[in-house]
């Protein structure tokens, strides 16, 4: 299993509208994502700063299911318009410094 940590960041204004469409996901989208060796996908706000922390099984292989799924595109599409700058699928995570286990 993979843990990932990802950060993004929304454009000044967006972080209402962002809370409240992302309360929730697509079913279709959970269910994708599910299959695909998602366990968990957990956001964090700080401002506009979003922290992203995923456990998969393969990240990259997650990315090539959904590179065409309806129901990630449609999602990217309407999460990316609230981001400075568009999701970054490529697996460029944050770097892990430390750990309590």
């Amino acid at each position: 299993m993979e843990r990932l940590a990802i950060h993004t960041r929304l454009k000044p204004g967006c972080e209402e509208i962002y809370d409240r469409e992302h309360a929730t996901i697509p079913a279709d989208l959970e269910g994708a994502m599910r299959e695909n060796g998602v366990r968990s996908w957990r956001v964090f706000r700080d401002g506009l700063d979003l922290f992203h922390f995923v456990e998969v099984d393969d990240y990259a292989a997650l990315q090539a299911a959904l590179r065409d799924h309806p129901a990630d595109l449609a999602w990217q599409a309407q999460m990316n318009r609230l981001l400075d700058g568009d999701f970054d699928k490529s697996g460029g995570s944050l770097p892990l410094v430390w750990e309590m286990t």
